[in-house]
């Protein structure tokens, strides 16, 4: 009962904390601070500074900031318009036409990029105005790019599944391998909706087929070389064992660069913008695991997740009714916070249940990242909805209304997750530790 009061009072305080405006690191610091003032007798201060140098001293973390520079130089170069002339010849022909590019080049830029909004955002510029102006309904055009912009948070390199590695001590490279089944999954599942969809309703997919030879066809594919080229230098250095993620992450950047190089794109000042941007974006990535290291630990001094880990075993939960109820609160938790901060903010917490029960951890990771993805399209706060805000000045219910068919799709990817859970663990199995 004495932890139970604990884990409110600190509950009460961190939305307290969220709720003011502050910084989402310097709030988990501010929970893990008052639990230790307030229930344990351990030395706060050299806690905190060991806790805060041991989780910014991570070999594992140094390839977060590689793979965010890496989609940073993409997304100011012309590759996704090079994906979109390479892909449309081959998709003019299947029910949906060009709905499907936004699908697969969001698929194939997740693959490049790791991050979510840069997927919707950067596909999204290309293909918006491209698609309204050939006359395709504007709701699917949303729809589309709203639920596949998502793909970055699962298709290997992941910059959540990075930190879902370093926050429970997974191996990284098992984790980006167990996210390709389950991303082909959504991809296909999402093509699939796309194609019944225009068969039952012709009259909003336009006419506009583009005939050309096979030849033709091939001639425009080769601008997709690159993106190949690059995928396969990062992915499968890994999956073949070549190169650990951190190894993969310098060859990626190494190849973006090269790649902008040879296309015209590299520029002072777009190298320069690049670099900037991916040290923002890691600063706050990193100050976040640290806060949420430190929270961990604190919560450890308390006895809170040990306690809970306890009240939920005695409850007699199945697998099953765990994951039912966890869905509900990631789903929730990521209306309000984002993706990254759901995972360090929870892992602390929810592992030590999740290992009760039995379920296995690198599969949960997976599990985690499709239900952080429905979250992504979820109003009031889901991220991708204000990218493509952002990118049409749409209302953003409108959007969401949009993209909800696409979050039901998710639904039932993850129900297919639970119900095959080899899905996400044959690959990882098949490589070994």
């Amino acid at each position: 009962m004495e932890q139970l009061w604990m884990a409110l009072v600190l509950l009460v305080v961190l939305f307290f904390l969220l709720g003011s405006g502050i910084w989402v690191a310097l709030s988990l610091l501010g929970v893990g601070l008052a639990g230790m003032a307030i229930f344990t007798s351990a030395p706060v201060g050299q806690v905190l500074a060991s806790t805060v140098w041991g989780a910014s001293n991570s070999w594992a973390l140094a390839a977060l900031p590689l793979f965010i520079w890496m989609g940073e130089i993409l997304f100011r170069s012309r590759l996704s318009s090079d994906m979109f002339n390479g892909l449309s010849p081959w998709l003019s022909g299947l029910p949906g036409r060009l709905l499907h590019v936004n699908v697969l080049g969001c698929g194939i830029f997740a693959a490049v990029s790791g991050s979510s909004a840069a997927t919707a955002a950067t596909v999204g510029k290309m293909s918006i105005p491209e698609l309204t102006k050939r006359g395709y309904d504007s709701k699917m055009v949303l729809g589309t790019l709203a639920g596949s912009g998502t793909l970055g948070l699962l298709i290997p390199p992941s910059i959540i599944l990075i930190v879902y590695g370093v926050a429970t001590d997974q191996s990284i490279a098992r984790l980006f391998v167990a996210g390709i089944l389950p991303g082909a999954l959504l991809v296909g599942l999402f093509m699939g909706y796309v194609a019944i969809w225009s068969l039952l309703n012709r009259d909003k997919v336009p006419d506009d087929v583009e005939r050309l030879s096979f030849i033709e066809k091939v001639k425009r594919t080769r601008s997709l070389l690159p993106v190949v080229l690059l995928i396969a230098g990062v992915v499968g250095s890994i999956y073949a064992g070549v190169a650990s993620p951190t190894d993969a992450a310098a060859v990626g950047v190494a190849l973006a660069l090269l790649l902008t190089w040879l296309s015209g794109d590299l520029s002072w000042e777009s190298f320069r913008d690049g670099l900037v941007g991916a040290t923002k974006t890691s600063c706050m990535i990193a100050f976040i695991l640290a806060g949420a290291s430190f929270l961990t630990v604190a919560m450890g001094f308390t006895g809170i997740p040990r306690m809970l880990a306890e009240w939920i075993g005695g409850m007699g939960l199945s697998p099953y009714a765990l994951l039912a109820a966890l869905t509900v609160f990631f789903v929730v938790l990521g209306c309000f916070l984002d993706g990254i901060s759901v995972v360090v903010l929870t892992t602390s917490v929810i592992l030590p249940m999740v290992e009760k029960v039995g379920i296995d951890t690198l599969w949960f990771g997976i599990f985690v990242v499709i239900v952080v993805e429905m979250s992504q399209i979820t109003p009031p706060v889901g991220f991708n909805l204000f990218v493509l805000q952002g990118l049409t000045g749409r209302n953003i219910l409108e959007i969401a209304k949009a993209a909800l068919p696409f979050f039901l799709l998710m639904v039932l990817a993850l129900a297919i997750i639970v119900w095959v859970p080899e899905l996400a663990t044959y690959l990882p199995n098949s490589m070994g530790r």
